[in-house]
């Protein structure tokens, strides 16, 4: 009898263990890594929906990143707001903002003030913003443009939309650079200035006075990459961002 009552006694302690178990939290994971671009994957770090949300400012326009249409995102779930020379950009999903006079040929230049007045102030990591050029089709599904964006943590990166998304300087991943300002923290002000220039066979980026990435014309115009460097620019924002942007200019070199 004693047997029976160990063997007894064994079963059901084994089970309440593996209950238990079951019910644990797993073991802690490493934070998934953002992906480039302040894009999203899957349901990680969804968009919000900002209050008022659409553009105001004369002859002004907007497009959502396919992949946040994808998720239900709306270009009036964020918000663009131009008084005086001063724009204030406050975006749920990630956008690209233009007016169609600022089309350009030949050599040019397009530069922006950006800053966050409170760092990461609607995310729980660093988002991007910045400035493109060579926009083509932007009303279209086949948009093709070039952008170079900061982030307020010291990195940045160069990203191309074409028929994909490529990386000609940077890769995937922002990469440091010892010209991007950081912020001294979260809720702290920090400001770039963001300058990219068409000129011969160049493409270069400059933030904060530094030259960060030159490229050749050759690397960025093609089968999957863009249409031309000549067209459109204008500003790009990623999601869940507040920044204003004073001293946009684009001009012929």
């Amino acid at each position: 009898m004693r047997r029976v009552y160990a063997t007894t006694f064994a079963i059901v302690t084994a089970l309440s263990l593996a209950s238990v178990s079951a019910q644990q939290t797993p073991a802690q994971q490493p934070p998934a890594q953002q992906p480039a671009g302040g894009q999203r994957m899957g349901g990680m770090d969804a968009a919000r929906k900002v209050p008022g949300g659409g553009i105001s400012a004369p002859g002004w326009k907007g497009k959502v990143d396919a992949a946040e249409v994808s998720a239900g995102g709306a270009l009036n779930d964020s918000k663009f707001e131009l008084k005086g020379s001063e724009i204030t950009i406050s975006t749920g999903p990630a956008s690209i903002y233009w007016n169609p006079a600022d089309a350009q040929t030949g050599d040019y230049t397009v530069s922006a003030t950006f800053t966050e007045p409170k760092y990461m102030s609607s995310n729980s990591h660093p988002h991007p913003y910045g400035v493109f050029i060579g926009g083509n089709k932007l009303d279209t599904d086949q948009a093709s443009l070039l952008y170079c964006t900061a982030y307020g943590n010291g990195t940045y990166i160069i990203r191309g939309f074409g028929p994909a998304t490529f990386s000609p300087s940077t890769g995937r991943r922002p990469v440091a650079n010892d010209a991007v300002h950081k912020a001294a923290g979260t809720g702290e002000p920090v400001t770039q200035e963001i300058k990219m220039s068409v000129k011969g066979s160049r493409v270069s980026c400059s933030i904060n006075g530094t030259e960060v990435a030159s490229l050749d014309k050759g690397e960025l115009v093609g089968a999957g990459k863009l249409d031309s460097v000549e067209g459109i620019a204008g500003i790009r924002v990623a999601h869940n961002v507040d920044v204003k942007v004073t001293n946009f200019k684009v001009a012929k070199q």
